[in-house]
């Protein structure tokens, strides 16, 4: 039995309106599966804790499971590689830091992403760094850190957790505002820092103020210094370093942003938006975020101007400290 002509074109006609509507109405029905938010780190870090207290809320919020992947390698770079090169559907994200999304590709070339591979759907929260000294090195705030460095050009050294990573960027950024002469010792993550300068085999270093906030307050390490402009709401007993005239402009930390691959459909980057937006404004999450040494960003903020004007500021940093990996 053949069917009508006239029933044929209108199911050709029917077919073709699906086919049009297709993108359009997966873009509607997003989410309709579970989420994936890749960390390009191993669990336990502040970058995977930031990811999983945000990866709670969204799942709240878009009604679909939200998972945690760790790629770990790289400095954040191998997972952060994944997202950008995942198809732009809105179901394989990025919580990342400002290491692999803005610096890492500043410091080397094995890096082939950039930051226009990246939609950016928010920035999440923020925290200062910490310039610390060795108890053995005697030394109390900034302006006896300042004065024993330059009357000693060279003799002193400064650890971080790495070549090119943010807590490398604040000491050189230190380095360059006080007009110092000191070597840095990268070291493979913050373990082996937190070793030698408790050990007193270093006199200074840089940490996440999160992981240097054990320390600071067991008196194992003595804090000199933040490096944001203002003193953090977390530890408002420490001074920033901006406080003393050399070090004015000395303004860095570590950031977390949720970054979608480039292309993403407005759309899905407006769900999204708003369901981070609805994060940031909970007490809860606000809460845990805290606990964890974190400063929650504000809903208003304008993710790309943000993460261009800290890309432009890494690139002085990069070009002043010639940092190459």
């Amino acid at each position: 039995m053949h069917a009508h002509p006239a029933f044929r074109r209108t199911l050709l006609l029917c077919g073709l309106a699906l086919l049009a509507a297709g993108p359009a109405a997966a873009q509607d029905s997003y989410p309709s599966k579970p989420i994936t938010i890749v960390v390009g780190y191993p669990p336990g870090g502040s970058t995977d804790l930031t990811g999983r207290t945000v990866a709670q809320e969204l799942g709240a919020r878009l009604g679909v499971p939200v998972v945690i992947e760790n790629v770990g390698g790289a400095g954040g770079a191998i997972g952060a590689q994944k997202v950008a090169s995942a198809a732009p559907d809105g179901y394989t994200l990025l919580v990342g830091a400002s290491n692999e999304i803005a610096i890492n590709k500043l410091v080397t070339k094995k890096v082939k992403y950039d930051v226009k591979d990246f939609t950016a759907i928010g920035v999440i929260a923020s925290q200062p760094l910490v310039l610390v000294a060795s108890t053995g090195s005697g030394v109390k705030n900034a302006a006896e850190f300042t004065q024993r460095v330059s009357r000693n050009p060279g003799k002193y050294s400064y650890g971080s957790s790495g070549v090119g990573t943010s807590l490398h960027l604040a000491g050189e950024m230190v380095k360059e505002q006080g007009k110092l002469f000191m070597t840095h010792i990268p070291y493979r993550g913050v373990a082996p820092l937190t070793n030698d300068l408790l050990g007193n085999n270093l006199e200074f270093g840089v940490f996440v103020l999160s992981s240097g906030l054990p320390h600071i307050k067991s008196g194992k390490v003595v804090a000199l210094g933040t490096t944001e402009a203002k003193r953090s709401a977390i530890t408002p007993d420490i001074p920033a370093l901006a406080e003393l005239p050399q070090y004015k402009n000395v303004d860095i930390g570590v950031w977390f942003a949720l970054m979608g691959p480039a292309k993403l459909p407005k759309p899905v980057h407006d769900k999204l938006k708003k369901a981070l937006n609805e994060a940031l404004q909970s007490p809860d999450f606000r809460k845990k975020m805290e606990a964890s040494g974190s400063i929650v960003a504000s809903t208003s903020l304008n993710a790309d101007q943000f993460i261009a004007s800290e890309v432009a500021k890494y690139q002085k940093i990069v070009e002043f400290a010639k940092i190459e990996e």
